[in-house]
């Protein structure tokens, strides 16, 4: 768990990584400029990286309730989840199940529901392949990461300690990880939302198509939008982009907290 920025900080942020990334390949990019202005809290999900591992079915709402768990830990009664990809229904099942702890919601990337069509369904049930990732070496590591994974950095290969992040992940764990995401639907409840919200959406993502991320809108009319240019892989890729925006994001929920 990284826990760094000023701890007399307004506000707490909770950074919330994505499917098959862990924390630190998902928000590296954001940490130093999220930090001169927050207290910021990242973590590993269940199954991912250092998360924890379980033989239980992974589940999103267990992901919400650890988030609370971590929380609780460091003694943090309130904080804004912002959530990317899947970090997006672990964002919005902390509000639902922990409305009390949550003093805003800052989505990026991601959506209410994911299963609806067919690419998607293939992206992500599709992923059978990766259990074999378990047990295979670094350098096979290397060529199938920079093939497959979302935040590949197209223009260079993957540093060794990206290597190591991703090689870290419980597979199977991650397989129910995205049959759960498939599974995922909030449209019926997210629109009760009682907090500030603020959505970055990627314009050219082709994982969380634009059309399904601004579902979220259409859901949270109240929501503050705020777009990068840029796909699914933004945060890393488009940081220059990315971090600027989600900041914004950010400070609008900060002022329209009550």
């Amino acid at each position: 768990m990284r826990d760094f920025g000023p701890r007399d900080a307004d506000t707490t942020i909770f950074l919330l990584h994505g499917w098959t990334a862990t924390a630190d390949l998902n928000w590296f990019r954001c940490y130093s400029e999220l930090a001169e202005q927050y207290r910021v809290v990242a973590f590993d999900h269940r199954g991912h990286g250092s998360g924890l591992r379980s033989k239980k079915r992974f589940r999103l709402e267990d992901c919400a309730d650890d988030a609370v768990a971590v929380a609780d830990a460091l003694g943090i009664e309130q904080f804004v989840p912002v959530g990317y990809s899947m970090g997006g229904p672990v964002a919005q099942l902390i509000w639902r199940r922990h409305p009390e702890r949550v003093s805003g919601l800052v989505l990026c990337a991601t959506a209410p529901i994911f299963n609806v069509e067919r690419a998607e369904r293939l992206g992500f049930l599709g992923g059978s392949a990766l259990a074999a990732i378990a047990r295979i070496t670094p350098e096979q590591a290397r060529i199938w990461l920079t093939d497959q994974l979302y935040l590949q950095r197209k223009s260079r290969e993957w540093e060794p300690w990206a290597i190591r992040e991703a090689s870290s992940h419980d597979w199977r764990m991650l397989l129910e990880a995205g049959t759960a995401i498939g599974a995922f639907d909030s449209t019926q409840w997210i629109g009760d939302v009682d907090v500030p919200v603020s959505l970055v959406v990627t314009m050219s993502d082709p994982v969380v198509s634009r059309r399904r991320q601004t579902m979220l809108f259409e859901l949270i009319p109240t929501a503050d939008v705020y777009r990068v240019d840029g796909d699914h892989g933004a945060v890393v890729e488009a940081a220059d982009q990315f971090v600027p925006s989600l900041i914004r994001a950010l400070s609008s929920v900060e002022k329209r907290q009550t």
